[in-house]
Parts: structure tokens; C-alpha cells; sequence
């Protein structure tokens, strides 16, 4: 019965390939070919092979591997997963709304933060609060992918939480009941003490146009004088929905986006479909090499039409648009069937996947990319996703708080242990756009690291050994020693060095983790944006509207 169900589902591979016009007869011999034979060699091996088959394990690795071959968009959905798919396409999933991360001190998994009004949020589970048991399963020593399993659930499905506080020792049962959990597209929006709006969209799923309409016409009504989109770390979602975004800015009838694929009748051209809110008032899109999709639609429709200045460092560069198919025995498979084409023409697809060989990729270099035309006559090019009008690199990460911030094997989570001890000694803090670690409490934080046993891995102390170990080999390291040893010396690690060098950064992260236990996502986000390099910049040119006009118009 398994064979047929997989024979059923290649040749309905089979009728799509031929319905979209390889008629080739070559082409469709080798298609039957192919399948007659695969077909044959699992017969056999499940006749003859010395151990009984699992059919859907066995066909399924050969279906991942075929797909793999493809690009990494493309994917298979059986019956069993397609609450997975269905969670893609919506954002929507059940269970308590937090999110939880693994303890690596106590070996045990955590809650990290509570979705504001949701299930945990409402049971008063905090921030560092371990999870013992579900129901009568203990969690004790689980990964956080098998807790999470246990969380989700049902909507209206009931089960016993027990969890431990770590600042009290106190241990806790309450009665949790899921519920449909959609985290918001617009976590956050409101107008700056300057007057200008801003627009934080996390995804681009089904509804999300609507919250970012209601959001611009509101802070328009109060004044509004200049709009920053924020698209940073946003990886896309529907396409519609970024039409319809964009449509917010751009009259009536203007051609957004362009689908085109091998089936003729799937070729779609997107175009806004009502009247605008505002086509004159200035406005910034912020991007990063996370922006991607319909995320890369929405700021490049804008860049194109001259529409926004655009912000920030190049894009993904995903170009492609997947479809949908139903399969027997209700699975569905996920494919790319269109490239996209913003106003300008182009298609800002980064990547070519290559099929021979068991599949690999071919990234565009610049100097194959071709100039296309904005709106207004500006030079951009296509391949390597969008590239910013106005490039400003955010700041990085220190390796320092890389390793306070993680939960690596080696980790002693000292960050975590402040955060959670702070919280449990204030009932209240600082608005978000207020708050921030004063000097004394980060000495606090510091003493604290060094009395932990912290260490972690300097950058530039593994790079200077390698570069002694290649000077060694090639016979320079001899001529060079007098100054190597200087280097080593300067490059010793010294952690509280570290700790006064990376000072204003650590504020801000433990400042923002500390935020959200209180104001959740959207209070993450405004305390965020105090001393965002990309947010000032975006801010300083909207007030310096010649300077905006230039770029938009040369």
C-alpha cells in the first residue's frame, strides 16, 4: 500500500511535469524510465532485503535527497507534518505562548519570555522559570524541542504545568490551557519625540498589511511628519500582503511585482488595487542581509519607484516564489515555481541552484549582475538582493557577549542569572524608551562574571596562534619572533578588560533582555532603537529633506 501511495504521488509529479509544457519526448521517456526503476529496486528490496523495510523512512530519505538536489525552499509535507506548513503560511500555532531556551548551568529548559496576554503570560510564568514536568511527563533532562512538542497541542486543550522559580526555590503547578498563538506581524509602532512614525514588521503573514495600515493612518493623524519602515531580520511571507503594504505609499494601478514560471497560466502580475494614504511623505526602509522575500518586494518596489529611501546593508537576495501542491494521502509539496520581478525589471535572485552533481550553488558575482532603472532614472542592478540607497553598517556583535549571551556547552549563564535576579528585586522599571543599566548596577554584572568562572575564546588569540603555527611552517616565525611575543602580550586575555571595553554594549543587551520581562516584545524593540546607528541615520534624513530629495531624485 506504501509502494502505490508513493508511486501515486511520483506520477502526479509525472502529469505536472508534462503539463507544464516538457513535452519533449525524450524528456518524458526518461521521466517513466526513472520512475519504473526506482519503483523496481524498493519492490525488490522490500521482498528481499534481509531486514524489513520502513517504507515511509526509506522512500522518505530518497524524497528529502531528491529535493535536496533542488533549492532549500522546495520541501515535502506528509500527512503527519503539514501542521508545520500550515503554521509557514499563517504564523498561527497552539500552545502557551513563550518562548523557552535550554539552561546549560542547571541542564534543564527555561522559560525565556512570556508573549504578552497569552496563556503563560496570564499563568505568571516569568522569565527563568524551569519547566519540571507536563502533565505526568517529567522534562527533566529533555531537549527543548521534545518540551516544545509537550507545550503544543489542541486550542482548548488542557494540561499541568510544574516549574520551579529559581529565585525562590519555590516550586509551582498551575493548570495552563492552549490556545491559538499568532505572534503580532507589527510588534511594535509609535511616533518618535521627533515626530517621525515607526514601523516595526517582523513577518509578512496574513493580515499583517492591515495592522500596518491602521498603525500609519494613527500616527498620521497625530502628526506624523516621516515614516522608517523597519524590514531588518524580516525573512518575507505573502506576497500579496507586501503589495498590499506598498500600496499604502503608491496610487492606484501600479504594477508592484511580476511572477514568472515555466506554466504560463501561473504567471501573476501584482498591482495596487485601492487608493493610497500618502504618496509625498518621506519615508526610510530599514534592511539588513535578513531581509529577504516579500520583505526584498516590499523595499525594493519602493527603491524602484522612488518611492523610499532604502537603508541599511544588502539584502538575502531570494528572488523566487513557492506554490503549493496537494499530494495523495493528504501531504503537499512545497515548490519554487516562479522567479519575481520588482517595477524595475529585475529579479534580486543571489543564488543559482545548480542541479547536477546531487545538486549545489552558484552565488552572482557583481560583476554579472545588469543595470536596470528606477523610476526616476537611478542605476540599480539585479542578483545579491537589494542594495541599500544609503549603506550603514550596524554595529557588531563583541565576541564577548556572543559567549555571555549563548547557552553553548561551556556556558555558566551568568548573563541569565543577573537578568533573572533583577527582575525578581524590581516590581517596576523605566518606561522602554527611559530604561537602561545605571553604572553601579553593571559593576554589579561585572563582578558577577568574574566571580562566575566565565571564560570564552578571544578571537584574536586564536587567530594569532594560527598565524604562528603558518609562520612556523613557512620559516618566517623566527625573523618575526621579537614582535610576536610583543603582539601575544597585548592580545593577552584579560576578561575584566573585556568587560570596561565591551561596557556600553553589554548595557544595552542586558538592558533589552531586562525590558521584555516587563514590556514584552514591543518594549524590546523601543529600548532598541536607542542608539540605533541605522535609526539615527534614517531619522537624520528625513529632517534633512533636501538631502532625502537628492538621492530619490540625482
Amino acid at each position: 500500500m506504501e509502494i502505490r501511495r508513493i508511486l501515486l504521488t511520483a506520477l502526479s509529479a509525472l502529469t505536472l511535469t508534462c503539463a507544464m509544457g516538457q513535452t519533449d519526448s525524450d524528456h518524458n521517456f526518461e521521466v517513466k524510465k526513472n520512475l519504473d526503476v526506482f519503483n523496481a529496486i524498493y519492490k525488490h528490496l522490500d521482498m528481499v532485503y534481509v531486514d524489513t523495510l520502513d517504507a515511509q523512512e526509506v522512500i522518505g530519505t530518497g524524497i528529502k535527497a531528491m529535493l535536496r538536489s533542488l533549492d532549500p525552499y522546495t520541501e515535502y509535507y506528509p500527512e503527519e507534518n503539514m501542521k508545520d506548513l500550515k503554521e509557514i503560511y499563517t504564523g498561527k500555532f497552539a500552545g502557551i505562548g513563550a518562548l523557552i531556551r535550554y539552561n546549560t548551568k542547571i541542564k534543564r529548559v527555561v522559560i525565556d519570555e512570556p508573549y504578552e496576554g497569552m496563556p503563560a503570560d496570564k499563568a505568571g510564568l516569568r522569565k527563568g522559570d524551569i519547566i519540571l514536568s507536563i502533565d505526568d511527563s517529567s522534562m527533566v533532562d529533555k531537549s527543548v524541542s521534545y518540551v516544545s512538542d509537550h507545550l503544543r497541542g489542541d486550542p482548548g486543550t488542557s494540561f499541568i504545568l510544574k516549574i520551579q522559580r529559581p529565585t525562590t526555590g519555590k516550586k509551582m503547578q498551575m493548570k495552563i490551557t492552549r490556545k491559538t498563538i499568532q505572534t503580532p506581524s507589527v510588534p511594535y509602532y509609535g511616533l518618535q519625540s521627533d515626530g517621525i512614525g515607526y514601523i516595526h514588521l517582523r513577518q509578512f503573514t496574513d493580515g499583517c498589511a492591515k495592522e500596518v495600515r491602521n498603525a500609519f493612518i494613527e500616527m498620521k493623524e497625530k502628526g506624523m511628519k516621516g515614516l522608517v519602515l523597519d524590514l531588518r531580520n524580516n525573512g518575507g511571507g505573502s506576497e500579496s500582503e507586501a503589495v498590499q503594504i506598498v500600496n499604502i505609499l503608491v496610487p492606484k494601478g501600479q504594477l508592484i511585482v511580476s511572477n514568472r514560471g515555466k506554466l504560463k497560466r501561473s504567471n501573476i502580475d501584482y498591482v495596487t488595487k485601492v487608493e493610497p494614504i500618502d504618496t509625498v511623505m518621506p519615508v526610510v526602509v530599514l534592511v539588513n542581509d535578513m531581509t529577504a522575500s516579500a520583505s526584498e518586494i516590499t523595499s525594493g518596489a519602493l527603491q524602484d519607484l522612488d518611492r523610499a529611501v532604502v537603508l541599511g546593508t544588502r539584502t538575502y537576495g531570494k528572488g523566487l516564489v513557492q506554490t503549493s501542491v496537494d499530494l495523495p494521502y493528504n501531504g503537499s509539496l512545497k515548490l519554487t515555481s516562479n522567479k519575481y520581478y520588482i517595477p524595475s525589471g529585475r529579479c534580486i535572485q543571489a543564488i543559482n541552484y545548480k542541479h547536477a552533481k546531487g545538486g549545489y550553488t552558484e552565488h552572482i558575482p557583481d560583476s554579472l549582475t545588469k543595470v536596470f532603472h528606477t523610476a526616476h532614472g537611478r542605476e540599480v542592478r539585479d542578483g545579491g538582493g537589494i542594495m541599500p540607497d544609503v549603506v550603514v553598517e550596524a554595529d557588531s556583535l563583541p565576541n564577548i557577549a556572543y559567549y555571555l549571551a549563548s547557552s553553548g556547552t561551556d556556558s555558566t549563564e551568568v548573563m541569565l542569572d543577573f537578568e533573572v535576579d533583577y527582575i525578581a528585586r524590581h516590581a517596576t522599571i523605566a518606561p522602554p524608551a527611559e530604561f537602561d543599566i545605571t553604572d553601579a548596577e553593571y559593576e554589579q554584572f561585572k563582578q558577577c562574571v568574574l566571580n562566575s568562572g566565565f571564560n570564552y575564546d578571544p578571537e584574536s588569540e586564536k587567530y594569532l596562534s594560527h598565524l604562528k603555527k603558518l609562520a612556523t611552517f613557512e620559516g618566517y616565525y623566527d625573523d618575526a619572533k621579537e614582535e610576536f611575543e610583543r603582539l601575544e602580550k597585548k592580545l593577552t586575555h584579560n576578561l575584566a578588560k573585556d568587560l570596561d571595553y565591551n561596557k556600553e554594549q553589554l548595557k544595552k543587551i542586558l538592558a533589552n533582555d531586562i525590558v521584555a520581562a516587563y514590556y514584552y516584545q514591543r518594549g524590546a524593540i523601543e529600548n532598541g532603537l536607542r542608539g540605533d546607528k541605522q535609526m539615527m541615520e534614517a531619522t537624520r534624513l528625513i529632517n534633512h529633506r533636501d538631502e532625502y530629495d537628492r538621492i530619490l531624485r540625482p
